[in-house]
C-alpha cells in the first residue's frame, strides 16, 4: 500500500522563495481538489500538476497558487489505484478561490454522502469557481450546483448524467465547459485542460501555453472543441485493415484522395473498398477524408500564423471558399471566426488587424 502524504501540496519551484511566500499566506488563488474513496488518481494529479508549474513563474514573494488536497472527512483516502492520499477535512477548509472535485469509480458513493454533498450546497455561494474533473460533475449535480447549467463530463457517463438530472444540460462531447462560476471537464486527462484553461483566465495565454509546453501536452485544447480526434476514432473502429492506408492519408492531405485513389493504394476496386471501408469503419471514405482534413486545419488554425489560403492548399480544400464551406457545414463557424476563439494569441491578433483592415 502506498500513501502521499501532506496537506498542503508546496510546488517546488522556485524553491525557498516560493515556499516561504506560501508559509506567510501570500497567495493569489486557493485551489482545493476534493477527493474521495475510489478516487482516480490521474483526476487529481494532471490538473494539480498544471497549477504547481504555473508557480515556476512567481514574480516577487506571492505565489499564484496554493494546491490543497481535500475530503469530506479529511485523513488517508484510497484512490481506485490502491494508492493512498493524505487530506484535510473540508471542514477545516477556508477561503476558497477555486474548488476542483475529481471524478472515479467511487463517486456515485461519494455523491450520496451528506456531509460532502452538503458542504457542497453550503459553501457554494462563497467560492469564485466550482469546477469537476470526468465523473466529479456527478457530485456537483448531487449538490443541486448544475440545475439549468451546461456541463461536460466523461463521454462515456453523460447519458447517465443526463437521466439522473433531467434539469442538466448535458454537452455530449465538448473538453470542458464553462458556465457561469461552473466548470466541468471530460473524462480524465481532460481535467489538464481545464487547468490550463483556468491559468489562463488567472494569468493570461501564454502562461497557459508555457504550461502545457511543460506539461508536454499535444496542444493546449480549447473547451468548445471535440473529446475525440478522428485518428483516435478510427483506431477504434478499426479491424486492423486500414491503419497503414489512415497513416498515408494523414500523411498525404493536400494530394489527390477520391475513392478510386484510396482503392488504389490497398489493391481494391473502388466498389469493394467503399464497401468494405464503411463496413470496418462505420464511415464513407469522403466523409473520412474530410474530417481530417478539417481537424488538420484546425490545427494549423489554432496554433500557426499561415493564411487561410495557404491552410486551405496544403490540406486538399483546393481553395478557401472550399474549406469554409466545410467548416460552415460541420462546425458551424467560418475558418477565420475559428482561429478568432481558439487560435494563440499571435494568431487572434492576426484576426483582429484583418478585420480591422477590412
Amino acid at each position: 500500500m502506498t500513501s502521499i502524504g501532506g496537506n498542503d501540496i508546496l510546488p517546488s519551484f522556485p524553491a525557498k522563495r516560493m515556499i516561504a511566500a506560501m508559509e506567510d499566506g501570500l497567495f493569489q488563488h486557493n485551489v482545493v481538489f476534493v477527493v474521495f474513496p475510489g478516487a482516480m488518481l490521474l483526476d487529481l494529479a494532471g490538473p494539480l500538476a498544471a497549477f504547481e508549474l504555473s508557480c515556476e513563474t512567481a514574480g516577487g514573494e506571492i505565489a499564484p497558487y496554493r494546491l490543497t488536497v481535500a475530503s469530506a472527512a479529511g485523513g488517508l483516502v484510497r484512490t481506485s489505484s490502491g494508492i493512498e492520499l493524505m487530506s484535510r477535512s473540508l471542514a477545516d477548509i477556508r477561503d476558497v478561490d477555486t474548488l476542483i472535485v475529481v471524478g472515479g469509480l467511487g463517486v456515485h458513493e461519494a455523491a450520496s454522502q451528506p456531509l460532502l454533498v452538503d458542504w457542497l450546497s453550503a459553501r457554494a455561494e462563497e467560492i469564485r469557481r466550482i469546477c469537476s474533473v470526468c465523473t466529479g460533475a456527478f457530485i456537483l449535480a448531487a449538490a443541486g450546483l448544475l440545475g439549468r447549467r451546461k456541463v461536460v463530463t466523461h463521454w462515456g457517463s453523460c447519458k447517465l448524467l443526463q437521466d439522473r438530472y433531467p434539469d442538466v444540460i448535458v454537452s455530449p462531447d465538448a473538453i470542458y465547459e464553462r458556465d457561469g462560476p461552473i466548470w466541468t471537464s471530460a473524462g480524465v486527462t481532460a481535467g489538464i485542460d481545464l487547468a490550463l484553461a483556468l491559468i489562463e483566465e488567472d494569468r493570461g495565454h501564454a502562461e497557459a501555453i508555457r504550461v502545457a509546453k511543460r506539461l508536454v501536452v499535444f496542444m493546449k485544447r480549447a473547451g468548445g472543441q471535440t473529446q475525440f480526434s478522428v485518428p483516435l476514432v478510427l483506431q477504434e473502429a478499426d479491424d486492423g485493415g486500414f491503419e497503414t492506408l489512415h497513416s498515408w492519408m494523414q500523411d498525404h492531405l493536400g494530394d489527390d484522395l477520391r475513392v478510386d485513389v484510396l482503392a488504389a493504394r490497398v489493391a481494391m476496386s473502388p466498389r469493394t473498398f467503399a464497401r468494405l471501408y464503411f463496413a470496418r469503419t462505420g464511415r464513407t471514405p469522403a466523409k473520412v477524408v474530410e474530417e481530417l482534413r478539417l481537424e488538420s486545419a484546425r490545427r494549423a488554425l489554432e496554433e500557426t500564423r499561415q493564411s487561410i489560403k495557404e491552410i486551405a492548399t496544403r490540406n486538399g480544400f483546393v481553395d478557401e471558399e472550399r474549406m469554409r464551406r466545410a467548416f460552415r457545414r460541420r462546425l458551424s463557424v467560418s475558418p477565420q471566426d475559428y482561429r478568432g476563439k481558439f487560435g494563440t494569441g499571435e494568431t487572434r491578433h492576426r484576426v483582429a488587424e484583418n478585420m480591422t483592415s477590412d
